[in-house]
């Protein structure tokens, strides 16, 4: 009986949907757009589709998931209407688009879809029309009669003033001489069109968009006895030129001209594939400071890391974008491309001045400003980009801006603006000495550094590396944000000002007048040789404070018994290093009096009290790790 209703409900669904199969094929991003259209609008009956149209504008678009609940196309507002589905059309006095439009020749066609301006100016030739109404099997990509109004006089002038050849030719570049339909358009496809065969460009966005020679498509699959009409919404013209060949003719990259030869990419740019290129103006270049531009075209890697920054790896009409899309450049970097109201943007910044010119391989775009890459930068010029103006202005008073310029391999550990929220510090030998003690001599990357990992740095001293769950430390300053790795240099963005290790944890409670007591009581506890050994520990140091606060007689009887003296001060001390940026929620430390200590977030590392090891009674289980005992020890962290 189950299988029954299950082979029932099949029948069902293939009935109601006969293009279904049992395996049919993927649909394509069009289809899976009209799919959702067609979704929202089935509340209005069979056959309507759910569209969206830009407010103050003529634009519409079927609704994927994502618009549909945003409201909002390039950042601009919508409101939704619903119509007829491409491909059917209202019957009086009844709900949705119940009637399959009817089917007739192309050029009746035309009309139908909204193309009355393609029929007119097919009309006025002398063989077209003939040929529209005959039999065959065509594919047009009709032109909407907006796309017709929109032409600038000259162009429309040109084409009307010889209608049996430029019109006429026009026409004819606009079909194929068979019948192609939504998914046949691949993305980087070319079709042949029926003017001198030349190419038509295809593109297929996962987003639905489908772009030919980048006009979008607006109605698609409408059939025809004799074919298929497209409605788009641009009159697309014929391309001849590749991108190397745009670039050398335009006047305005006279700069980029001159740079794509130096770096070679002139070869990949007139070669066969599809990509785009945000191509730079004189103006772009020169926005940029004579030292840094000349700097870049003068280094042959760093200017071709700075034009691969401005290629994309595929094309991208601007039609496509109808949101924020993260798309990678041939340097590997990912640009935040997306659009407001009509104006495209990289970034965030409206720096395109002119879209959608085709070439055979690919389209480019014009921009306004240079995207140089971090791999192009010097390490000032990253730093310029980061939250560490503050440190940078400090190496450069210390007289060791030619490190932070020049081509030797370093890393710089910059402190974040926050950490100096205080004051900076004087610039005398000490400082110059520590800054210098924050420049490695190395390019490194973060993610090749490990566990133990010793740095030498400009000032000569070794600092260690630590890795902890969720923080990577060097000594006691942490990673706050991604590297950014430069030409020469790599930016280490860190949490505070960097202290090199100075002396043993002994050498460090003697030179701090804060800890005296401590350091009497490590000796008369006979600590002092293991803590003066060479090996890994966290002290939690109680201050004098800690020691004062102690009833005098119960300090007396502390500091009178070795033995018990001891095993507190023991309980003080982690067996490895934990520096305060690689405490996550909760970490548990061994201490070198064998039981566990906790340490968490909210705890601070100078210690005002004293940690106790866990005591046990007759029937109680103590907490993991160590508790507080009243008549010796206070919440300490």
């Amino acid at each position: 009986m189950a299988l029954f209703v299950r082979l029932l409900a099949l029948a069902l669904a293939l009935a109601l949907d006969p293009a279904a199969t049992l395996a049919g094929p993927a649909k394509s991003p069009y289809q899976l757009v009209l799919q959702h259209s067609r979704l929202r609008g089935r509340q209005h009956g069979p056959n309507v589709c759910a569209v969206q149209k830009v407010i103050g504008t003529n634009k519409k678009y079927f609704t994927n998931c994502k618009q549909w609940y945003q409201r909002k196309i390039c950042g601009k507002s919508t409101v939704i209407s619903y119509e007829c589905c491409p491909g059917y059309e209202k019957v009086p006095g009844e709900k949705g688009c119940p009637a399959a439009l009817p089917l007739s020749n192309l050029y009746e066609t035309l009309g139908v879809v909204g193309s009355t301006t393609t029929q007119l100016y097919t009309d006025r030739t002398e063989k077209l029309r003939p040929e529209m109404e005959g039999p065959g099997s065509f594919t047009i990509f009709a032109p909407s009669n907006e796309a017709w109004a929109s032409l600038p006089a000259e162009v429309l002038d040109s084409l009307v003033s010889n209608v049996n050849i430029e019109l006429l030719n026009a026409l004819r570049y606009h079909m194929v001489g068979r019948r192609v339909l939504t998914d046949e358009l691949k993305h980087g496809m070319t079709l042949t069109s029926m003017y001198q065969n030349s190419d038509i460009q295809i593109h297929h966005y996962p987003n639905g968009i489908v772009t030919v020679n980048c006009a979008r498509l607006l109605k698609a699959d409408h059939h025809a006895t004799n074919g298929v009409v497209h409605l788009i919404d641009k009159v697309i013209s014929t391309v001849t030129n590749n991108i190397q060949q745009i670039i050398e003719i335009e006047d305005t990259f006279e700069t980029l001209r001159a740079a794509v030869a130096a770096s070679g990419l002139n070869t990949m740019l007139e070669g066969n594939g599809q990509y785009t290129l945000l191509a730079p103006t004189n103006e772009a270049f020169e926005k940029i400071p004579s030292e840094t531009l000349n700097r870049i075209l003068g280094d042959p890697e760093a200017l071709r890391d700075l034009l691969n920054n401005h290629i994309l790896k595929s094309a991208m009409c601007a039609e496509a974008i109808v949101a924020g899309l993260s798309l990678e450049t041939l340097e590997g970097t990912t640009l935040e491309v997306g659009c407001s109201g009509d104006m495209l943007t990289i970034n965030g910044k409206a720096i395109i001045s002119n879209k959608d010119i085709l070439a055979t391989n690919g389209v480019i775009h014009y921009i306004d400003e240079l995207l140089i890459p971090d791999s192009a930068k010097t390490l000032f010029e990253l730093a310029a980009e980061s939250d560490v103006s503050t440190a940078i202005d400090l190496f450069r008073q210390a007289g060791l801006s030619t490190h932070l310029s020049g081509s030797e391999r370093l890393t710089l550990l910059a402190p974040l603006n926050s950490v100096f929220k205080d004051g900076t510090p004087p610039i005398d030998a000490h400082t110059r000495n520590l800054l210098r003690n924050h420049i490695i001599k190395d390019q490194l990357a973060s993610k090749y550094l490990y566990h133990g990992q010793t740095l030498e740095t400009l000032g000569g001293k070794k600092l260690r590396v630590f890795v902890y769950r969720n923080s990577l430390c060097i000594e006691n300053s942490c990673i706050a944000a991604h590297d950014k790795r430069g030409r020469y240099g790599t930016l280490f963005t860190m949490d505070r000002v960097l202290t090199p290790p100075m002396g043993t944890v002994m050498d460090v409670l003697k030179g701090d007048n804060r800890f005296s007591m401590l350091v009497a009581a490590i000796q008369s506890a006979g600590l002092t040789e293991t803590l003066n050994r060479e090996g890994v520990y966290t002290v939690f140091a109680p201050t004098n404070e800690a020691f004062r606060a102690l009833p005098p007689r119960e300090r007396s009887r502390l500091l009178g018994d070795a033995k018990e003296l001891a095993n507190i001060l023991k309980y003080h001390v982690g067996d490895e290093i934990l520096v305060s940026g690689g405490i996550g929620a909760l970490v548990r430390l061994k201490s070198l009096q064998g039981d566990k200590l906790e340490v968490s977030l909210v705890s601070v590392l100078q210690i005002k009290g004293w940690l106790c090891p866990a005591t046990r009674a007759p029937g109680h289980i103590s907490p993991p790790g160590w508790h507080y005992t009243p008549s010796r020890c206070s919440p300490n962290f």
